[in-house]
């Protein structure tokens, strides 16, 4: 005997509904909460979506993603596919951050989640909407490659100019953003030299002694911030932080390292 599947009804997909009004909204221009809504639930029902859950954030700002908690909630859904849409009313009431909208619609597209902002006509359920959806990808994209390129410039011209990139190398410590000598510190560092140049002790037992790995020993001996040098990208640059040593003993450390 086979079971009919005519009586069995087929699951709907799942939507989120995402609603938010700010106190300054309200007073202004009249938005709600319960307008929001109601135009949400009939335009996901129509296009046969059952409601998940409806998230929430009155007299929240849109400036900001991350103090409005019923956006974390949602993100964190999205992340988890516990729906396949969300559904917006307007895309100001999601974000005015464009950046945050275009960072937050590719995360979502790369969850599999849908995006519906109903006033604005942005879906990603059809052909064209998903061609929006690219291109808005494409811009995220662009965004995070032009803040690289921001962060790798800027980098490196404090590098040029000698300001410290890193963290601070054994001896030094980081004072409003420049590198100075740590004086409690920095006779650590020139006992290793020290020991290591005028004594015979190995490599091993120098690293034990001053409780490091011999890597980190390595890196302790020949880092040239110790000459009052920076380094970004394979470069050297002259730095504006005091020397701790001479270029004439730092090279015979060197020699000796190699031997």
């Amino acid at each position: 005997m086979t079971l009919s599947t005519q009586n069995i009804p087929i699951a709907k997909p799942l939507a989120a509904l995402y609603v938010r009004v700010s106190t300054e909204d309200q007073a202004k221009y009249g938005f709600s909460l319960a307008a929001q809504e109601e135009a949400l639930k009939n335009y996901a029902t129509a296009l046969g979506y059952e409601i998940y859950k409806i998230y929430k954030d009155e007299g929240k700002s849109a400036k900001d993603l991350d103090h409005r908690p019923s956006m974390q909630e949602l993100l964190s859904d999205a992340q988890t596919k516990l729906f396949s849409a969300i559904f917006i009313y307007k895309l100001d009431r999601f974000s005015r951050s464009l950046k945050d909208l275009i960072i937050t619609i590719d995360q979502l597209k790369g969850w599999g989640i849908d995006f519906v902002s109903l006033q604005d006509r942005i879906e990603t359920t059809s052909a064209s909407g998903k061609l929006m959806f690219h291109i808005i990808s494409a811009f995220a994209e662009f965004e995070r490659n032009i803040i690289g390129e921001r962060t790798t410039f800027g980098m490196e011209r404090k590098s040029k100019e000698g300001g410290a990139i890193t963290k601070p190398p054994l001896g030094y410590k980081m004072v409003d953003k420049k590198l100075i000598v740590d004086p409690e510190k920095a006779p650590h560092v020139k006992a290793i030299f020290d020991e290591f140049l005028n004594s015979d002790i190995s490599l091993n037992q120098l690293a034990h002694k001053h409780n490091l790995t011999v890597n980190g020993l390595k890196k302790v001996l020949s880092n040239r911030a110790y000459l009052g040098e920076v380094k970004f990208a394979g470069k050297e640059h002259h730095g504006i932080h005091e020397a701790l040593f001479k270029e004439e003993l730092f090279n015979q450390v060197q020699h000796k390292l190699v031997r």
